[in-house]
């Protein structure tokens, strides 16, 4: 097969590095990809967004699956016009990406079909908004309705603080048009995890679980960002919590989707708080999570290619007992540029040293390119993803930050506590197997 990969951050690497692999792979093309990724694939200057040309592209080199891997491809139509022009893709229709487009659109599906979610409001005016806050206790979660790559969430610890978001966003001074509509919602006091699967339509296939860390600071401190690491499985994962999550959450909502005449394709990835043992669906994005697809394609021990193309082909009932797992965990800590996730320096040169050479190690490239004297440099706030298994949370843990040790970046930084809530677990685990 001829693959066409969209998409040029860790995940798409992540998703490269696993499609390459394949047996059934006979080119792999990436657009526009990165450094990394041109060690297994061919890079094309197109942008993910540029949905004429991609479609052109994929016609000239007769494409047999496009792979989406970014939200706003998929926003914008992407895969939509590939099947018009009979172009097999993975990834959702303009339609059902609503449910990460617009987080309203998500909340109120959820209200009709009785999705266990968080209570909220939705609101475009700020006296509106400030008003139904004063009837609330906090902390108060505010979020931006459209995309904000990963950022457009609020927790405030006070009334006070949440009108002042309110107005920043709807003023459109902190998100522009993704915050000109808001959801104020209930704060959930839990612990949350990532959970993953895919879908074509009717059948849902259940993929794993990860728990990733989205502010910038040790201890889940400061602004959110895209994400500064994950780990997978998520440590409070069992097999009765992945029943409740798909038997409530994932179930309901790819028939929910279907009723509304937008059947869901693609992966359907549930940010979920776990509350006192029960998940509530904290949002929905539509594609593998970054940096959670670093170590779900860690651990993946399949052919993704052939499980995505049965996706795309309305098939996975029957490649439903292909899916295998390591048994290791995995662990990525992202490394990001100075100054993310506010404003930050591009073009400061990495050296990657040995850090890539262990075994059960992969330095996943999201934002980096080569200059014309073979020097790596660094392109964007997130910058590469350093992953690792282990037969153990710790071991992951010791082992992604060795290699995270070997790199030479003076421009970036990376958190230092990635997967804290496991280790923490673990070590109260092993506290009461100790006999007395």
């Amino acid at each position: 097969m001829k693959i066409l990969l969209v998409g040029g951050g860790g995940r798409e690497h992540a998703l490269a590095w696993q499609l390459a692999q394949s047996d059934r792979c006979e080119a792999l093309y990436c657009a526009p990809g990165n450094a990394g990724i041109a060690e297994c694939a061919e890079c094309v200057d197109i942008g993910a967004e540029d949905v004429n040309t991609l479609v052109a592209f994929a016609k000239d080199k007769a494409i047999d699956l496009v792979v989406v891997g970014p939200e706003g491809a998929l926003v914008t139509g992407l895969a939509d016009r590939l099947l018009e022009a009979n172009i097999k893709v993975f990834g959702c229709s303009k339609a059902a990406a609503q449910l990460e487009g617009s987080k309203g659109f998500m909340k109120d599906l959820c209200a009709k079909y009785d999705i266990p979610t968080a209570a909220y409001g939705r609101f475009t005016d700020i006296e509106s908004a400030k008003k139904f806050i004063t009837q609330q206790d906090a902390p108060i979660v505010i979020k931006t309705d459209g995309l904000a790559a990963g950022k457009g969430v609020i927790i405030a610890q006070s009334i006070e603080e949440a009108e002042k978001t309110v107005e920043d966003m709807l003023s459109g001074v902190s998100f522009g048009d993704a915050g000109r509509e808001i959801i104020i919602e209930q704060f959930l006091d839990g612990e949350e995890l990532s959970f993953f699967a895919l879908a074509d339509g009717k059948t849902v296939l259940p993929l794993t679980s990860a728990q990733d860390h989205k502010q910038v600071g040790e201890g889940d401190t400061g602004p959110n960002t895209g994400g500064m690491g994950a780990y997978s499985p998520a440590h409070m994962m069992n097999e009765e919590l992945g029943r409740k999550i798909n038997d409530n959450l994932i179930q309901p909502t790819i028939k929910a989707m279907a009723a509304e005449g937008c059947p869901f394709t693609g992966v359907l990835f549930a940010g979920i708080m776990v509350v006192k043992g029960e998940p509530i669906l904290i949002e929905y994005n539509i594609r593998f999570g970054d940096p959670e697809c670093q170590p779900l394609m860690m651990r993946l021990d399949c052919d993704l290619l052939e499980i995505l193309d049965a996706c795309a082909e309305g098939r996975l009932d029957e490649v439903q007992d292909q899916i295998h797992w390591r048994d290791e965990t995995a662990l990525c800590v992202v490394m990001a540029a100075k100054g993310y996730p506010g404003s930050y320096v591009k073009d400061t040169v990495i050296d990657l040293g040995k850090s890539d050479l262990e075994p059960g190690t992969k330095v996943f490239h999201a934002g980096t390119k080569y200059d014309p004297s073979g020097k790596l440099l660094s392109t964007g706030g997130r910058v590469l993803g350093v992953t690792a298994l282990g037969t153990t949370i710790e071991q992951a843990n010791q082992n992604a930050y060795r290699a995270t040790g070997q790199i030479t970046w003076p421009d970036g930084f990376y958190r230092r506590d990635i997967g804290w809530r496991a280790l923490e677990a673990e070590k109260e685990n092993e506290k009461k197997s100790i006999p007395c």
